[in-house]
């Protein structure tokens, strides 16, 4: 943002003379007459810091964005010291396709002002153009750390947080983000987006409903289509099918069709939202043909990726195997390079997409740990782990059918009061042991915390926290809640693998996890060889829920479940799949759950058994663990 014009002192040369007529100009939103008077300037005005601030400013207003940078930096030379000016260089370089020259000047800027959120803002949205996310991340939350009334660096830091994977730090930017100001539309389909990913569907529509269009219609139709698209797809995302349909009768194809050719994303935006509902009410061939012209656009690796995993699960429902894999394949190109900008360093040989796995507790080190007061059961919360894709949505759902019990999404809060412990010095899981009885009681408060920001009606119901990958975090939870239910889901291996393997996760650890079958292989029995040793140390009360008893034998799995947990009836339990339709559930398994119990899923993985076969051997002890055959 351009720095405010100073005000002009009383004419008196023909320099301060060309300054006050500018400055009049620009106060009368004329910044075409302001340009016009520069040009008029004698011999030695031309270097008047007024006028040139003047220019300047006009200069960008107008689009003029090199000249605006050739300008500022004059204005630069003329006062090296005054951080301003090597702002203004900077946005206006930037805005002019000079990248590096806008790194220069904003670095220098934030040397001279290393608490200036606008500088720090700035710098964030260089970085975010040249798609370095965790440079921009880093700008971008202390521009908000310096001006947390700081609206679009909240935004934008929201965003890069997506994009990142940092959960916790996204939704600290978006808090309150439902009663934000209108947003311009581009901006206002980003919140959108994210508020829905966080489960806030209503306050996404509200942010849509209010989002600023641009003055003229051929810039605001094609920004009109793509909110009506991200309406479907919001309706649809939260189970109200026919509300998405009913925005779908906005949005004919005959519209995106006669959109101009550059409105590319509008196009894509409007084809998806079609074929998102093409695909919920069956119709694969339809879904598939509209992916496919979607994916012939020039799009960006996270719309090729989401498109490509679409495409892939419409080829597969129309049993066309090997176009579906070969959908898949391009799906995880795209996330590999996505998670290349994001963490380059997980895409080595030896890297370890689940760093969990190697923080083991051993049985002499468990015997140090010091004893302390802790929550009983029913004062503890119910944990649903697994590898991602066992089924622990269904069971989620189950359980928060249940007037006893209240779930929360799945939210990472223990992984996260793992890093707070890093975070103070504490190394994981060692120093466990020497926890003190107010350190665990305040790791449980912090807890709590977050539980209450998402839940804050809890009460007296029994909280469900479902998040698959607390299997690697049972030290953290047998620290604090010794006495906790714990429920392993358990299903296929190879169907896990392919259900992940189809599915578009935005953490990119889990897109370089799941980016081929080898690596999740290798993934899969670390997490399982970490599990197993941590049982053998712990002794937690665990119930092993395995997907094909329940398809096979829903109402005595049902029972089962009741009894572990104590409850005197099951009936709520077995009611899951209408209680799920009237909820936002965050994962991939959103609308599955809302079928109720079926088979379509158990074997799945056979159709494309000659992919597995390298990995079988990797698998073949937990096939035999489990009970499974090859």
């Amino acid at each position: 943002m351009p720095p405010h014009p100073p005000a002009a002192d009383p004419p008196s040369t023909p320099a301060s003379t060309l300054a006050a007529a500018m400055a009049s100009a620009w106060n009368a939103g004329d910044a075409e007459r302001v340009i016009e008077l520069a040009a008029q300037a004698t011999e030695g005005a031309g270097d008047d810091e007024g006028a040139l601030v003047l220019l300047g400013v006009a200069q960008q207003a107008t689009g003029r964005y090199a000249q605006a940078a050739t300008t500022f930096g004059r204005l630069c030379r003329l006062r090296p010291a005054v951080s301003a000016y090597w702002n203004n260089l900077g946005v206006a370089s930037r805005l002019a396709g000079d990248l590096a020259a806008s790194g220069q000047a904003l670095r220098q800027a934030r040397q001279l002002a290393p608490r200036d959120a606008e500088v720090h803002y700035n710098l964030g949205l260089l970085y975010t153009q040249q798609r370095d996310w965790p440079a921009a991340r880093q700008a971008l939350l202390e521009a908000a750390s310096l001006a947390p009334s700081f609206i679009e660096a909240r935004l934008q830091a929201a965003y890069a947080c997506y994009v990142c994977g940092d959960n916790a730090a996204q939704e600290e930017m978006l808090d309150g983000a439902g009663e934000w100001p209108p947003q311009p539309a581009e901006q206002a389909l980003i919140l959108a987006a994210m508020l829905s990913v966080q489960g806030a569907s209503e306050a996404a529509l509200r942010t849509l409903a209010r989002a600023q269009l641009p003055p003229t219609e051929a810039a605001a139709a094609p920004l009109r289509l793509r909110i009506a698209a991200q309406r479907v797809v919001l309706h649809e995302r939260s189970n109200q099918v026919e509300r998405a349909q009913e925005e779908l009768q906005q949005l004919p194809l005959a519209a995106i069709d006669a959109l101009p050719p550059d409105a590319v994303q509008a196009r894509a935006d409007g084809w998806r939202a079609h074929a998102a509902m093409a695909s919920r009410n069956g119709a694969h061939a339809e879904a598939a043909a509209l992916y496919r012209r979607v994916l012939a656009l020039p799009l960006d690796d996270e719309s090729r990726a989401s498109v490509g995993f679409g495409l892939a699960i419409a080829c597969d429902r129309l049993g066309r195997h090997d176009e579906a894999w070969d959908a898949l394949e391009a799906a995880h190109a795209a996330q590999l390079e996505i998670a290349r900008q994001v963490m380059p360093e997980r895409l080595a040989a030896d890297s370890q997409p689940l760093p969990l796995a190697d923080c083991v507790v051993e049985p002499h080190d468990y015997a140090r740990w010091t004893e302390l007061r802790a929550p009983g059961p029913r004062e503890s919360p119910v944990f649903v782990v697994g590898f991602p894709r066992s089924g622990t949505t269904l069971l989620e759902q189950m359980l928060d059918a249940h007037p006893d019990f209240q779930s929360m999404d799945e939210r990472a809060y223990i992984h996260e009061l793992i890093e707070s412990m890093e975070r103070v010095g504490q190394r994981y899981p060692a120093d466990l042991a020497s926890l003190s009885q107010d350190d665990a009681d305040a790791l449980r408060r912090s807890y709590r915390r977050r539980v209450a920001q998402v839940r804050p009606d809890l009460g007296a119901r029994r909280l469900v926290d479902k998040n698959p990958l607390n299997m690697q975090c049972l030290p953290m939870i047998m620290r604090l809640f010794p006495q906790a239910r714990i429920i392993l889901c358990l299903r296929h291996p190879c169907d896990v693998l392919l259900s992940c393997s189809m599915q578009s996760f935005r953490s990119p650890a889990f897109m370089v996890l799941c980016s081929s079958l080898p690596r999740l292989a290798h993934g899969y029995a670390r997490a399982f060889t970490q599990w197993q040793r941590d049982v053998e140390v712990f002794a937690p009360q665990v119930l092993e829920w395995r997907y094909e008893s329940v398809v096979e034998q829903f109402g005595d799995q049902a029972t089962r479940l009741a009894q572990f947990l104590d409850l005197a009836d099951a009936v709520p339990l077995r009611r899951f799949a209408e209680h799920a339709r009237e909820k936002h559930i965050s994962t991939p398994s959103y609308a599955q759950v809302t079928r109720g119990v079926y088979r379509k899923a158990v074997g799945r993985w056979r159709d494309y058994r000659e992919h597995f076969e390298p990995v079988l051997p990797v698998l073949q002890p937990w096939l035999e663990r489990f009970g499974y055959d090859g």
